[in-house]
């Protein structure tokens, strides 16, 4: 069926899915047709394999991230380094922030984040349950994250709630509502910049404060710039760890026998991750665009037009994971995944990210060790995410 594009549509990004039928939809795609068109979500093209999603990643000479970031399209107020920049440009802003990302730093957060992690499932052990997701993990990530941007506390709880409202209006694709949340971010932005000029703070320590401090070739970074950074930082590592823990709950109520494993030896649970990461990377909306025409797979990609590269199909390729859809544990070559994407905008935030799904996992375990069970329906992600956004539990 041809769109209003007059390319055929190869696929509905808007359509109904529950918790697998979008990675069924992937598959077909990519037997059949690996680079994809929709008219759906403003039009994009979608590459579905493995060997493209990571060329496409990693060659930011023709496959540029200034046009547009992520499909649908949602930068309506403003540029936000490093994720809206290109190489070199956005280099200074990730130069700025990778020290404090590295993996020592990340791990010297992991008692802070193994205390949340208890404190925010406290209530649903003593209840029985509840919904991992909203009770949980939309909560977690903030609180850790909160510690990473040294933020006062009274912040915490305006961030959680303007970040959530801000996802949720994505998921919607509610271009107004985005533009709004989005505004409220940025002047938590900016109001989290004027504390740090009132009360300096240490560069090597405090994120806004190393934004502050950083020059390139000599000079400041743009003021709108910095604002634009703390505020993509804000927010940007509160979905995927939601989203993540989400569908990891799903997983092991199916598999109740692989709960039970973890359990009782809890050394595999960084191995188990790994698998999940691949099995369920909770992006598949980061978008780039050609500078020129690119043929791929048979097809035209014309210059300009939007691309999706759907991380969350190319990590269930089966050319590259055989049994691509089944959690296979220690894969020999499981370091090959994409969940933390590849090239000059792959996620800095891979070891902060790993060590709270680490903790995260290890203390949900601990905290059941009769198990839980799905107690309801789950509620999806839309795009840019894929995965689950409400799974209700019961624990025991």
């Amino acid at each position: 069926m041809k769109g209003m594009s007059g390319i055929p549509q190869d696929f509905d990004p808007e359509a109904p899915e529950d918790f697998d039928s979008a990675h069924r939809d992937y598959a077909r795609l990519r037997r059949e047709c690996p680079v994809a068109h929709t008219d759906g979500l403003g039009g994009f093209w979608a590459l579905t394999r493995y060997e493209d999603v990571k060329r496409a990643a990693s060659d930011s000479v023709t496959f540029i991230t200034s046009v547009q970031n992520v499909i649908p399209r949602v930068a309506y107020t403003g540029r936000r380094p490093p994720l809206h920049l290109d190489p070199p440009q956005h280099t200074p802003y990730r130069r700025a922030l990778n020290p404090l990302l590295g993996a020592e730093r990340s791990e010297s957060f992991a008692p802070k984040t193994r205390e949340i992690a208890r404190e925010l499932l406290a209530p649903m052990v003593a209840k029985g349950g509840g919904d991992i997701c909203g009770e949980f993990s939309s909560h977690f990530p903030v609180r850790v994250f909160g510690e990473w941007m040294r933020m006062p506390p009274r912040s915490l709880e305006t961030l959680h709630d303007a970040g959530r409202a801000f996802i949720l209006s994505v998921h919607q694709n509610r271009p107004e509502t985005m533009k709004e949340t989005s505004l409220r971010l940025y002047d938590m932005a900016r109001e989290l910049i004027a504390l740090r000029r009132a009360e300096p703070d240490d560069p090597a320590l405090d994120p806004t404060s190393a934004l502050l401090a950083a020059r390139h070739e000599g000079a400041p970074l743009p003021e709108e710039m910095i604002v634009g950074t703390v505020r993509q930082v804000l927010v940007v590592g509160m979905v995927a760890p939601m989203v993540m823990i989400g569908s990891i709950c799903v997983h092991l109520t199916r598999h109740p026998e692989l709960q039970d494993q973890l359990r009782v030896d809890p050394g595999l649970i960084g191995d188990a991750l790994e698998e999940f990461l691949r099995l369920y990377s909770p992006y598949r909306g980061f978008a780039r665009t050609a500078v020129r025409d690119v043929e791929l797979c048979g097809r035209t990609i014309p210059a300009g037009e939007a691309i999706s590269l759907l991380y969350a199909s190319a990590n269930r390729d089966e050319a590259v994971f055989p049994q691509g859809d089944q959690f296979v544990m220690n894969r020999p070559n499981i370091a090959e995944h994409l969940a933390f994407g590849r090239g000059p905008h792959n996620c800095p935030g891979i070891h902060l990210g790993r060590m709270q799904l680490r903790v995260a996992l290890e203390e949900l375990l601990a905290a059941t060790p009769r198990g839980f069970t799905l107690d309801g329906a789950i509620t999806m992600s839309r795009w840019p995410e894929i995965g689950a956004l409400a799974v209700p539990l019961r624990f025991g």
